[in-house]
């Protein structure tokens, strides 16, 4: 039989072996797709070497989920903060299209390189600018972030075809100064790097920082952080304005690889975005998750998809499974009650 003090301490040591479970789930989730996708891969004719394993895939994987890890890191800084950013496949657009059109507009008397430099700084600040402009209202005017940010959805897509007239701008064909962008930016171990680099600093920021702990602390408990001084509006002017910038990195990059500016690209990024960082262990409520859980999440992601494309599965079963696989990961996270009985 259990004494009191045995008892009382019983929720306690599930809670903490349940924490420190979930540090290994999202590794564990990895390991099994992997799996998976070695055991359905397809084998080459006449070799039998499996196509998932091979360098080629292995690099395509990396480069097809950099847009997407890209946008999944910001979100994680807004998701911590108990916040949503619905917008951000119109923001990938505009930044896309905005870029394509600087490039289109060829002046020579500026300069390539500074041509060129322009046409990737301008569109971070729009893109930057406007992620700053939805943390204002957030923070100031107490508009939740899933009306301000669906608003942004609808109002930057109508924007991004407004720049275009509606139309795709072709880049990177020619001699001119998009094709010379498009063979600096488009390469996978460019587009690699990129993503890479980008993961390992906010990883610092985040686990590291000062700016790290009060965006947990914000999502954990609005309220106490306001009574406990924090500058919240701050934080929350930088999280989103943060979250901005590396959408419109995104952007750029998916300009230079599709070779085009599109105000009809971005469709659905957002569900794919928050779909890496909830598989990726972060709490929808907040002020729980990592940029690790987020990556794991993102290849997850990349690899069904990789594995659904080598087996030629229909994508309309392919988004059926990921919806599915969303919920099961919502479901792990939520609390568990146990009970003990005397």
């Amino acid at each position: 039989m259990l004494n009191n003090l045995e008892k009382n301490r019983l929720p306690l040591i599930f809670d903490m072996m349940a924490s420190r479970m979930k540090k290994f789930q999202s590794f564990t989730g990895l390991l099994l797709i992997i799996i998976m996708a070695i055991i359905l891969s397809p084998r080459q004719h006449g070799t039998g070497r499996v196509l998932f394993l091979t360098p080629e895939n292995i690099s395509d994987i990396f480069r097809q989920v950099s847009e997407n890890g890209i946008i999944a890191i910001g979100m994680t800084f807004i998701i911590l903060t108990s916040g949503i950013d619905l917008s951000v496949g119109s923001v990938l657009a505009l930044a896309a299209t905005f870029c394509a059109k600087l490039l289109t507009q060829w002046d020579p008397s500026i300069g390539q390189p500074v041509h060129i430099f322009l046409a990737i700084f301008l569109p971070l600040v729009v893109t930057t600018s406007f992620g700053t402009l939805y943390g204002l209202v957030i923070s100031k005017l107490k508009v939740q972030p899933f009306i301000v940010t669906l608003a942004g959805m609808i109002g930057l897509r109508g924007f991004a075809r407004f720049l275009t007239n509606n139309a795709n701008l072709d880049i990177g064909f020619g001699d001119d100064v998009s094709s010379v962008f498009a063979d600096l930016v488009s390469p996978k171990p460019v587009v690699i790097s990129t993503f890479i680099v980008i993961a390992v600093i906010m990883s610092v920021l985040l686990s590291r920082t000062v700016y790290g702990l009060r965006v947990k602390s914000i999502g954990d408990n609005l309220i106490g952080a306001r009574y406990a001084g924090l500058p919240v509006t701050k934080v929350l002017l930088i999280t989103y304005a943060l979250s901005g910038f590396l959408t419109g990195i995104a952007g750029i990059l998916h300009a230079a690889q599709n070779h085009q500016g599109s105000p009809n690209d971005g469709i659905s990024y957002e569900l794919d975005a928050i779909a890496a960082v909830v598989i990726g262990g972060t709490k929808m409520t907040g002020g729980k998750g990592s940029i690790i859980g987020t990556i794991i999440g993102v290849f997850i992601m990349g690899i069904l998809t990789n594995t659904f494309r080598l087996k030629g599965v229909d994508i309309n079963v392919e988004m059926m499974a990921k919806a599915v696989i969303i919920v099961i990961a919502v479901w792990l996270q939520m609390p568990r009650q146990h009970k003990s009985k005397g």
